[in-house]
């Protein structure tokens, strides 16, 4: 075999080596760091409890029905003033005197309170410590108090929502978006105003500000009703607010602060109730929380198909 041929077959094997290694095996990102087995674990778990909480309490919700001062009647009958998803037509009348609401039902309602038959009773609303539950067939309902509103919130343990439910869908894990901030605590006497779809502002305490940095640059979120010793509680938007995630903001939950620091993790940021059912009340990021860049790792959101 002359030298020539022997070059040839030599330059033809190094461009098939070389093709195959550029195309068939790329090279993996070396800079973003993976999530290990256990972080994994720890996600999935998180994430089916997400889950299995809008399961149970979000998409079975069937009505929120805002009442008027004095008498108002209910059931499923279109004459009623509070109109019901389902069940008997005229199960009584719900009296609203100034925040308090009295129940009083009809015999076809086949109302039940706690196991045993209602007739006439006032009702414990939900910023109460022991909340009244009134069950009729395959409706749950309850007295919600928002603001100046006071209303009922009906749950329908056989909702097709429920079943309906593809599951929420999320960016890839990202390890990045993990960061440990500094924890500066209010004074205890500090509020901000958060509003709410209703259009309603709280102003609400604050436990204090995580700081932390991102590519960085510094960024401050502010503790909503959340504690250092038991978890933080943020509501927040970023960029992706206006392409792929909730418009209103996602919820984050923390652990405990620790030593002055902690771990903030945005692959568990996750959308409100809202983007589920069109009976929650949910709170919307507040000006301090509105972060100007974007985080692409938690909860996505589909506009085509959520409620907002």
């Amino acid at each position: 075999m002359n030298r020539k041929l022997v070059f040839l077959q030599g330059m033809s094997f190094m461009f098939l080596m070389l093709a195959t290694s550029s195309y068939a095996l790329p090279p993996a990102d070396q800079t973003k760091p993976l999530p290990d087995a256990a972080y994994q674990q720890s996600f999935d778990q998180w994430k089916n409890e997400l889950v299995q909480d809008r399961k149970e309490n979000w998409l079975t919700l069937a009505g929120l029905f805002w009442l008027k001062p004095g008498d108002n009647t209910f059931g499923a009958d279109p004459e009623n003033a509070v109109v019901f998803p389902k069940g008997p037509g005229h199960a009584g009348v719900l009296t609203l005197q100034g925040q308090d609401v009295t129940a009083k039902f009809s015999p076809e309602a086949n109302a039940m309170i706690g196991g045993k038959p209602a007739t006439t009773i006032k009702l414990n609303p939900d910023t109460s410590d022991n909340t009244t539950v009134v069950e009729m067939g395959d409706l749950r309902w309850h007295v919600i108090v928002r603001g100046q509103r006071v209303g009922i919130r009906v749950k329908d343990v056989n909702n097709e929502a429920v079943q309906k439910y593809k599951g929420p869908e999320f960016f890839p894990l990202d390890l990045s978006y993990r960061v440990t901030a500094t924890w500066i605590p209010s004074d205890g006497k500090k509020t901000v105003d958060v509003p709410n779809v209703l259009g309603d502002i709280d102003p609400t305490p604050i436990a204090g500000t995580a700081v932390f940095k991102l590519n960085g640059v510094e960024y401050r979120l502010t503790d909503l009703g959340g504690s250092a010793a038991n978890g933080l509680f943020f509501v927040f938007n970023d960029t992706t607010s206006k392409t792929d995630t909730y418009p209103g903001g996602r919820f984050l939950t923390t652990g405990p602060v620790v030593n002055g620091t902690v771990v903030i993790d945005f692959n568990r940021a996750h959308n409100p109730p809202c983007s589920v059912t069109a009976y929650a009340t949910c709170p919307l990021a507040p000006k301090e929380n509105r972060l100007a860049v974007a985080i692409p790792a938690g909860e996505k959101y589909d506009r085509t198909h959520g409620h907002h």
